[in-house]
């Protein structure tokens, strides 16, 4: 029989309950595999990133799953307890029921979040894009939905362990017909028994999981407020020289990854200007703090010896000659990074308004000119070129 009775499963329940189970199951399998695996070549790198790819994938479709199973059981009956009369063991196993069901939605759907805050890294195996509506490119986002992620995870094993110690329970002491219902749809249970459902064991389940959630987001916010933001960073520490001071501003970069555009950013950096309006030039002297590099679930792999190796190198200095070309301007000088220095050229528009100035800039460079993923041979897993976008206000002091 396809739908429910009172004392038993039907065929689509019991379909999509171990559909779930073994979906959920291969999910967490590839997670945990895939955080153990070494990123150190872009062998191993392409490795990990495939397989967290199906790691997302299988989310995904568990997911979906998971909100078809549930849609399912809400119109059809639920079998009536076979031991209504143990009111404690009956009011246990709803309530880990009713946490399993929100540990399938919850685990999921805060991977998914986690995955569209910091977009380009494991694309999901799918045709319907990589984003997630109302959720766009956010590092704090991203480190609270990854916290609750972790945190739903281990929820998601104890109530597991304790469902499937239930079974077993059933089994092998009770000796009823309680598995069989699900694996063979055996009718079971007397439909004289059926009682008023109790709102106490998803009250309870719900209890749980907004603890869980709150303390996950909670949790995670400290760091952020750790730092303070780029603008304060910047405008504190550039009024050593120049005779303009920093208001505020960002560097980013974007690199290609796996085929998906992957951005970056410096949140400590400062800048020493000396410009001329009325000539049109001047001169800029950037200090970088690359050990503050963020690059989403890739950072400390972009942080390492094989990428910017900030431990080694923890600045990165990019001086400069301000000059006019027509209706905009360009920052001719050298970078150095990593250990090497280059010519590089920055050419950028600038807004000028009552003592006010309002800066963007964007250059491309290549990363092997820096010696930088010297094992990262082609662009299948990194490209070779690095867009670096500059934006900047800055106010005249003199």
């Amino acid at each position: 029989m396809l739908t429910n009775t009172t004392q038993s499963y039907g065929i689509l329940a019991r379909a999509l309950h171990w559909l779930v189970a073994l979906l959920i199951l291969g999910a967490v399998v590839l997670g945990l595999y895939a955080n153990n695996m070494p990123t150190g070549s872009e062998t191993e790198a392409a490795a990990a990133i495939r397989i967290f790819s199906l790691h997302k994938t299988l989310g995904m479709a568990a997911f979906a799953a998971a909100l078809l199973r549930i849609l399912w059981a809400l119109v059809q009956p639920h079998p009536v307890p076979l031991h209504p009369q143990k009111r404690l063991e009956t009011f246990a196993a709803a309530a880990v029921h009713w946490a399993l069901y929100a540990a399938i939605v919850v685990l999921p759907l805060s991977g998914w979040v986690h995955h569209a805050a910091q977009p380009g890294f494991a694309p999901i195996l799918w045709p319907f894009g990589q984003g997630l509506v109302l959720v766009g490119p956010s590092e704090s986002l991203a480190r609270v939905s990854g916290h609750v992620h972790h945190l739903a995870g281990w929820v998601l094993y104890g109530t597991l362990v304790l469902h499937i110690l239930g079974a077993l329970k059933h089994v092998l002491i009770d000796r009823d017909a309680t598995l069989g219902r699900m694996t063979r749809g055996i009718a079971a249970g007397s439909p004289a028994l059926i009682r008023r459902a109790s709102v106490l064991a998803p009250v309870a389940a719900l209890l749980l999981w907004a603890g869980v959630i709150s303390y996950g987001a909670l949790s995670a916010r400290p760091s952020d407020a750790a730092a303070p933001p780029p603008a304060a960073q910047s405008q504190a520490q550039a009024e050593t020289g120049g005779n303009w001071q920093v208001q505020g501003g960002s560097l980013s970069f974007e690199v290609m990854q796996m085929g998906s555009a992957v951005t970056g950013s410096f949140p400590d950096w400062t800048a020493e200007i000396t410009f001329d309006p009325q000539t049109g030039t001047g001169s800029v002297l950037v200090t970088i703090n690359t050990a503050t590099l963020s690059l989403g679930a890739v950072t400390d792999q972009a942080r390492g010896s094989e990428f910017f190796n900030t431990e080694a190198h923890p600045a990165a200095l990019f001086r400069a000659d301000i000059a006019p070309e027509g209706d905009s301007f360009a920052a001719i000088g050298t970078l150095s990074l990593r250990g090497v220095e280059l010519p590089v050229r920055l050419p950028f528009t600038l807004e000028l308004a009552e003592g006010n100035a309002h800066m963007e800039g964007q250059l491309t460079l290549d990363r092997r000119d820096f010696g930088m993923g010297v094992s990262y041979g082609d662009e299948s897993t990194v490209g070779f070129g690095v867009t670096v976008r500059a934006v900047l206000d800055a106010r005249r002091t003199d």
